[in-house]
């Protein structure tokens, strides 16, 4: 039985960016602590001082991924308004990823913080299942429950009618927010 290779600093930093670069899913910092022979805290330290290096690793709730823009993939970007209950929040989430939309983030805006954002990152049905089984299974809130509901998301689409499609899907749907005093 071999042991596994145990990876120092700047090296393992480098490590963990090459890493995201090559692969296609998301990488837990589980997952990552475990391939590189460290703590998972360790990895998340890491991940702090990459970000402070404006390494553009993301953290999802799948996992952490490197968000470098491919060129050739130009995304129409939009922010939107919201309001629902926190159980109407994979009913939303499933009316915008079925236009072939990703919700990157949501976004509140808190009294004492003020503008707080998580991201999000769902673009499928079942990265929306599992973003909603990760907040029962750790008891979590969502932000949207700081301000009653009311939540800014940003989605990106890989073209205008798709993302257009999907906000009038939504207004349908009866999630998107409306200034009622101006109708």
């Amino acid at each position: 039985m071999s042991e596994k290779r145990k990876w120092f600093g700047e090296e393992r930093r480098n490590k963990i960016v090459s890493l995201l670069q090559t692969r296609d899913e998301p990488q837990t910092g589980s997952a990552l602590a475990e391939e590189l022979n460290v703590s998972r805290q360790v990895i998340v330290q890491d991940i702090s001082l990459l970000k402070a290096r404006n390494i553009p690793v993301i953290a999802t709730s799948q996992g952490y991924v490197l968000n470098e823009q491919d060129p050739q993939s130009i995304l129409f970007s939009k922010v939107i308004a919201c309001f629902h209950p926190p159980e109407k929040a994979e009913e939303e989430l499933f009316v915008l990823v079925d236009h072939g939309i990703t919700v990157k983030d949501v976004k509140v805006e808190h009294p004492i913080y003020g503008d707080l954002t998580a991201s999000i990152m769902v673009s499928s049905r079942k990265e929306v299942k599992q973003f909603i089984e990760k907040v029962k299974e750790t008891n979590a809130s969502y932000l949207s429950e700081l301000t009653d509901g009311v939540h800014l998301h940003t989605l990106e689409a890989k073209s205008k009618e798709d993302l257009d499609d999907g906000i009038r899907a939504l207004d349908k749907a009866g999630f998107l927010l409306h200034d009622h005093a101006a109708k």
